[in-house]
């Protein structure tokens, strides 16, 4: 069992003007045994570090981390049980794929039938049996990383770190490659927390996720329940592609119920759904948040409901194969929407656009959380 519990945690670092920076700022997460948690967040957002912090590289200014119970902020690196996969893969050029696997267990004086066990275990495990003999140099890049994640997989440790492992892979070998690491976590049963800046990468590879914002934990979640309830703009602008819109304005009450109004010269207007739970925010500065998907053409849709149609002026169309994304503009806001594939519209055209305002969000115009009621 490798339940991981982290609290309070803070990283302090001093600034070239000796001020104090926070790298990591109060930080509490607990990843459950055998669950694959990513961290996900823009770069300098401090996920690296909160990593770094877990691994012991890394010396902790406050809070704890403890591994199943036992706190481990004192523990040297080396006997934390802990294994950590890096961005750079760094294998030592001179050796062989197998004495590149097997160097950490001869350090730790392990027999030569258990070490050969282990590295052929792996090997199976990774694909990699028919390089055991070759050097670096021979080894494709992907190859490469296998190799530094089976370095990872003999010392069988309670808990796996992977620091953005795949981001100096091509597109189409960083796919292959994460979901080879989610069939690892699921052969496994290991605990493991993935690193990475890329929230699709996060999407579809993590049970869980924590997004992270300027060292702070802003959410965490399942990735369904992050795309579909953020609990802050941030979040809900991190997670999807492309981002969620954003639309600032106010709430008002007319003869047909409440509305929200667009701010800015030729603002559209949109019917709310949920008055109830908004109507302690009557006259107050909200932001609407629409999902690229939540907005339509009107004139293929069949849910045009009075007062959720507004005109946009088409700025550019990107056809994505499958699907075609409409980069439009409505007085002063810019906004996304996702359409089929095949989608054609003439540069600075206007076109009837229909808002699924039952898939709205609303946000706090000062603060950006979530609009609760």
């Amino acid at each position: 069992m490798a339940r991981v519990v982290i609290e309070n945690l803070t990283k302090t670092f001093k600034g070239p003007g000796g001020e104090s920076i926070r790298a990591v700022d109060r930080a509490c997460l607990t990843i459950e045994d055998k669950e694959l948690l990513v961290l996900v967040g823009p770069s300098g957002c401090g996920k690296t570090t909160t990593l770094r912090l877990i691994a012991g590289l890394e010396e902790i200014t406050d809070g704890t981390i403890s591994i199943d119970g036992e706190e481990i902020n004192k523990v040297a690196p080396k006997e934390r049980d802990i294994a950590m996969v890096f961005q750079n893969h760094a294998l030592y050029p001179h050796m062989t794929v197998f004495e590149n696997m097997a160097f950490g267990l001869k350090l730790r004086k392990y027999g030569k039938v258990e070490i050969a066990q282990r590295v052929r275990e792996a090997a199976e495990i990774l694909g990699l049996n028919d390089c055991l003999t070759r050097r670096p140099e021979a080894l494709s890049g992907g190859q490469r990383q296998r190799v530094a994640v089976g370095r990872a997989i003999v010392r069988k440790p309670k808990v796996f770190l992977f620091d953005e492992p795949f981001s100096n892979l091509d597109a189409q070998m960083r796919v292959q490659m994460r979901r080879e690491i989610c069939r690892l976590h699921q052969r496994l049963g290991a605990t493991m927390i993935y690193v990475t800046h890329d929230q699709v990468e996060a999407m579809t590879m993590g049970d869980r996720i924590a997004v992270m914002k300027d060292g702070v934990i802003q959410q965490v979640a399942a990735p369904v329940k992050l795309y579909d309830q953020p609990d802050n703009m941030f979040v809900a602008g991190f997670i999807g592609s492309p981002p969620m819109n954003f639309f600032r304005g106010i709430l008002a009450q007319n003869g047909s119920g409440m509305v929200f109004q667009a701010e800015g010269e030729g603002g559209f207007s949109a019917r709310l759904d949920e008055e109830t739970r908004l109507a302690k925010h009557t006259g107050k500065k909200i932001v609407l948040g629409l999902r690229p998907e939540s907005i339509a053409d009107l004139s293929r849709s069949s849910d045009a409901a009075q007062g959720w149609t507004v005109e946009a002026a088409v700025e550019a169309i990107e056809p994505m194969g499958a699907e075609t994304h409409l980069h439009a503009v409505t007085g002063k806001h810019p906004f996304i929407v996702r359409l089929e594939a095949g989608w054609r519209a003439e540069a600075g055209r206007k076109i009837p656009l229909v808002l699924d305002m039952k898939k709205a969000h609303f946000f706090d115009a000062a603060t950006g959380k979530e609009l609760t009621g």
